[in-house]
């Protein structure tokens, strides 16, 4: 079994995870952060329900962030808000001890678009947002995604059995 610091996780990550319980990463960890950390590729991840895949693509994702560059470098895609709103949590608790600030907003439907849209105006690294609310957002040129660097779409299957692939393929 690795380490994250074997898999190329930088201390100040480590740390935070270690502050949440998380020691040793799991299967999906020790496939996905060394490929992700290495080169920008497509990546496909499967695994269950609770076994970390938001660790496994938001490590790579937090460790590549330049912090000091601040537009919206990464673009997480989620089917629901509870799991836009979960994604965002985690990402936050995983930089406790980063220096500097990796700003993270969600956007999803059923909250007012106005108040994401002013959320947005903000320094802003990532990005998590529902299909629709992201579309409304772009349409309305709120949402600037010409400097993002790293895609996601979490729950992807899930996605398309709501109906989203009209969205995703706009």
């Amino acid at each position: 079994m690795s380490t994250f610091q074997q898999l190329g996780i930088r201390q100040d990550l480590i740390k935070g995870l270690k502050e949440l319980g998380i020691v040793n990463p799991t299967e999906i960890q020790e496939e996905t952060i060394p490929q992700l950390l290495a080169t920008s590729t497509d990546f496909i991840g499967l695994a269950p329900t609770g076994t970390g895949k938001t660790a496994a693509y938001g490590l790579p994702i937090l460790q590549d962030i330049e912090i000091e560059h601040q537009v919206i470098q990464a673009l997480i895609l989620a089917p629901t808000r509870e799991l836009a709103q979960q994604i965002k949590k985690q990402l936050f608790k995983f930089t406790k001890y980063v220096d500097g600030k990796i700003f993270t907003e969600e956007v999803y439907g059923g909250e007012k678009i106005q108040i994401q849209i002013n959320n947005l105006k903000r320094p802003t690294h990532i990005v998590v947002a529902t299909p629709g609310r992201l579309l409304d957002l772009i349409e309305r040129g709120a949402l600037d995604l010409k400097h993002i660097k790293t895609l996601v779409l979490d729950e992807a299957d899930e996605m398309l059995s709501m109906g989203f692939k009209e969205d995703l393929d706009k």
